[in-house]
């Protein structure tokens, strides 16, 4: 039992830390590629600003589902459970 807990917090942090590590790589991208279009065309920095806010948003839906899935596993963890049934407990 207590291995099956312990598997799961190392599991919850690797898909938390991943999402973060992911979601940042992204943003710098995305900033960089934001502030080359602005330099080459100032007249887009409008349109391209919007279109990066909604990239950004869309980025940071994907962490915030990992985090709900780690949270997920954290405190309502499914394996316990078929553990318990599989151990005749």
């Amino acid at each position: 039992m207590e291995l099956v807990i312990g598997l799961t917090a190392i599991a919850v942090a690797i898909l938390i830390g991943m999402g973060a590590l992911g979601i940042g790589i992204g943003m710098g991208l995305l900033g960089g590629r934001f502030l080359e279009g602005a330099a080459r065309q100032p007249e887009l920095v409008p349109m391209l600003q919007v279109k990066m806010f909604i990239v950004v948003a869309l980025l940071d839906a994907v962490g915030m589902i990992g985090v709900g899935i780690g949270l997920y596993f954290a405190f309502a963890n499914p394996f316990i459970g078929q553990l318990q049934k599989a151990l005749g407990g």
